[in-house]
């Protein structure tokens, strides 16, 4: 029981409830320290001029805490009345439970009589010390406020069930052993209490004053007293009212404001609220005892905790002594270098001295020698052995010059100790995960029936599979080289569907997909193969699994082309036939803007076919890359410009092998501006015209000409230009690595560029007078080349 003595305690004084009294809000007071917290409050806020006014309608009055506050909004702990010069600024106390309570704005009146009877100051205002609801008492002041006389029978209990000495209720701090109690006050005091609070003259003379055993049992044998009704004094309850949710007496009822209310049994109301307060009850004590579960199980973890952080500092610390001693190993062995390294230096240097040293013994003695045969004067005697000794001379001389005075060996140790990668690799050592906390993700499965291929674009699409109950936080597609070269990563991340663009044309991959969680990676998907477009003599098959066009696929470039593009794309629809192995799944495609109904392509002529095969290529052009001034409409097939410098942007696909061709609209053409068409790599500088860098092959015009520029040299002008509703056509291919231009599906000025290779992408330059198309596919007959005019006599 010693949990509940918070609840048995005044939030004000911090003892036990004497003379409770039940606020509005359902809160407990002494009767003493609500008189004790007490404020008076202006004439014009007092219950008899709201009723005056007509505003007032119940006995309890709260005050309009617009106007007046009793707590700062930063609850600095102390409370004003806003709007009232008169009214002081009074700091507020804790009580010693820690609530803040408000000290009495003035001292009570010395009276003798008990707080119910002693006189309430006029227009007085009580606030709640735990909610901190403010009211305003009426005529009736403390007396208006219901006793909650179960309350003193539960503390009764409660200290009749304390076996412990009783202490006194008055000590501030440390309660010391009670020694005698009042029975008028119904107090145990100690004896510096009793002689300070209860001091034997004047009226409390007459108070009788008993051991505290025998006020002990003199409380216990005293009758509970009566709950009366607050309105009628002496009146009992009787009823209880359902609308108020309060005891009634029966007078309350004939001539009170609870005339008109539904009543019910006080007995039956209080079976009844027993009863929901038993059911209430039940649910509470479930959840403590899973409270009281819950602690068991946090104090065993607190003890595995402290079991496991010792093995795992010891395991740490053995971690790190291994690398320690693997370094001081290390540095012995580099030490060891070191110190051969030293010897080999001293042993040459000492060579060479010992070399040198003789030497010189050697050339002294000869140059001594000779100086003695000078000084003979036999003429005859020094012929015979001066030609000797010149060649000795000379030989020896000869000697010390081819390096004989130079150092073998420098002092310098050519040795340097490269420690950053393992500075770098100690100030990344950290934890990782050890102990797997769950399984991995199963295997991704692809859907077929979502897979497909577009021009040199390929879209993969996978799923969990249905049954499987460890989820995936994400997924990695890798794909190879097109050659059966080894797979690399081209998507990381958390969708299920994702389109490679810059694929090889007429080149086969294998796609794979696995998913990945926190514990590790799944593993492989079955191995799909994927046919990228091969040419247009492709037969028109049956599409049977469209792909919804609700899905809009992430979209990747291929790695192969050094580039990644992650603007969503429209959903590619392909045409393809299945089948299967037991470990590779197989798709092969072929274009569907090639493959429309009626759609021919015929060669001209032998030397047009020799030129190679041309594949229509069909693209929209790409946001993602594109400069922020260019200006995007119809599904990104229409570009224009919001600035009046030339801006560059380029289209989705890119080709890296084979014949392409495409078409250009020009839709609105205004004051002759030189917008510029031909193809860019990736990387190629937005904000100028193309063909400014060396990314760039292009062929800018006007209403009258054209020139071909690349890395800001032009060349070639070419007389005819462009109006609105031209076409311009661009060749690029790969095969012979040149690029043409057409204007109107004639060839404009010569092959434009050759030794062209690599990954390129149709690009556009224009501003804002100019306005854009990618053309529409449609049944025609390809241009001719220069090459194929002249064998057709045109």
């Amino acid at each position: 029981m010693e949990e509940m003595e918070e609840e048995l305690k005044c939030p004000v004084c911090g003892s036990f409830y004497r003379e409770p009294i039940i606020l509005p809000c359902s809160h407990n007071l002494c009767q003493a320290c609500a008189r004790n917290i007490l404020v008076q409050t202006p004439e014009s806020e007092s219950p008899q001029s709201r009723r005056a006014s007509g505003s007032g309608v119940s006995d309890y009055d709260y005050l309009d805490l617009d106007k007046m506050s009793l707590y700062s909004e930063a609850d600095s702990g102390y409370g004003s009345y806003g709007g009232f010069a008169s009214a002081p600024t009074t700091p507020c106390q804790k009580s010693p439970n820690g609530v803040r309570v408000f000290p009495p704005a003035m001292p009570p009146p010395a009276t003798h009589l008990s707080p119910a009877l002693a006189p309430v100051p006029r227009n007085s205002c009580i606030t709640c010390p735990q909610c901190h609801r403010s009211l305003i008492l009426d005529d009736r002041g403390l007396r208006g406020f219901p006793k909650n006389r179960v309350l003193e029978g539960v503390i009764d209990r409660y200290q009749q069930s304390k076996a412990a000495a009783l202490k006194c209720q008055l000590c501030e701090k440390a309660p010391k052993e009670a020694t005698v109690m009042c029975e008028q006050c119904d107090v145990f005091y100690c004896d510096p209490c009793r002689l300070r609070c209860h001091p034997p003259r004047g009226p409390l003379a007459k108070h009788r004053l008993v051991p505290p055993a025998q006020g002990r049992v003199s409380r216990r044998l005293s009758p509970r007293k009566v709950s009366t009704c607050t309105d009628h004094e002496l009146e009992n309850h009787s009823m209880y009212c359902v609308q108020c949710k309060m005891p009634v007496c029966y007078q309350c009822l004939e001539e009170g404001k609870h005339s008109s209310h539904e009543v019910k049994a006080l007995g039956a109301m209080w079976k009844l609220h027993k009863s929901q307060l038993s059911q209430a009850l039940n649910g509470l004590s479930d959840r403590a005892k899973e409270a009281k579960e819950f602690l068991v199980q946090l104090r065993n973890m607190v003890q595995q905790i402290q079991e496991n952080s010792v093995e795992f500092e010891a395991c740490l610390v053995a971690q790190c002594d291994a690398l320690i001693d693997a370094l001081n190993r290390r540095k012995a062995q580099l030490l060891a270098r070191v110190n051969k390294e030293h010897e080999h230096k001293l042993k040459v240097v000492r060579d060479q001295i010992s070399h040198c040293t003789v030497k010189l013994r050697q050339t002294t003695g000869l140059m001594e020698y000779c100086l003695e045969v000078i000084k003979e004067n036999d003429p005859s005697g020094f012929l015979q052995i001066s030609d000797a000794l010149i060649r000795r001379v000379h030989l020896t001389e000869d000697q010390w010059g081819k390096g004989t005075l130079t150092p073998r060996m420098t002092t310098d140790f050519d040795l340097s100790l490269d420690n950053s990668p393992l500075l770098q690799s100690i100030h990344q050592l950290d934890f990782v995960q050890v102990k797997a906390s769950s399984p991995v993700p199963a295997t991704p499965i692809l859907q077929l029936e979502e897979c497909c291929t577009h021009n040199n674009s390929a879209t993969l699409s996978w799923k969990q599979p249905p049954l499987s109950t460890v989820p995936a936080e994400g997924y990695i597609l890798e794909l190879d080289d097109g050659n059966g070269g080894q797979f690399r990563e081209v998507y990381v991340g958390k969708e299920t569907m994702c389109t490679v663009d810059g694929l090889h044309f007429n080149s086969t991959y294998n796609a794979r997909v696995k998913a990945f969680n926190k514990t590790g990676v799944s593993p492989y998907s079955k191995t799909l193969v994927l046919q990228t477009s091969e040419d247009t003599d492709s037969e028109e098959q049956t599409l049977p699994f469209p792909v919804p066009s609700e899905r809009l696929p992430l979209r990747r470039m291929s790695p192969f082309s050094s580039t990644l593009n992650l603007q969503p794309s429209f959903p590619g629809r392909s045409y393809f036939d299945f089948r299967s192995s037991p470990h590779q799944l197989s798709l092969h495609s072929s274009l569907q803007s090639l493959n429309a109904p009626g759609c021919n392509f015929e060669t001209q002529s032998a030397s047009y076919s020799q030129l190679g095969k041309y594949t229509l290529a069909w693209f929209a052009f790409d946001p993602g890359s594109a400069h922020s001034d260019i200006i995007f409409s119809n599904d990104n097939l229409t570009v224009t410009c919001s600035s009046y410098d030339d801006r560059v942007v380029l289209g989705k696909t890119g080709f890296s092998k084979g014949v392409h061709y495409w078409e250009l609209t020009v839709d609105r053409y205004d004051n002759h501006p030189d917008p510029a068409f031909g193809v860019a790599r990736i990387d190629v500088m937005k904000d100028v015209m193309l063909g400014k860098d060396d990314k760039a092959w292009a062929m800018y015009v006007d209403n009258n000409r054209s020139w071909f520029m690349h890395n800001n040299s032009h060349t070639n002008r070419t007389e005819g230009g462009i109006t609105k509703g031209a076409t311009v056509g661009v060749l690029l291919d790969l095969n012979r690595k040149t690029l043409t231009f057409f204007i109107n599906d004639e060839q404009q000025g010569p092959i434009a560029f050759e030794n062209v290779e690599g990954m390129f992408f149709p690009a556009v330059s224009l501003n804002r007078n100019v306005q854009v198309s990618a053309a529409p596919l449609r049944v025609k007959r390809l241009p001719l080349t220069a090459a194929s005019k002249a064998a057709h006599g045109r």
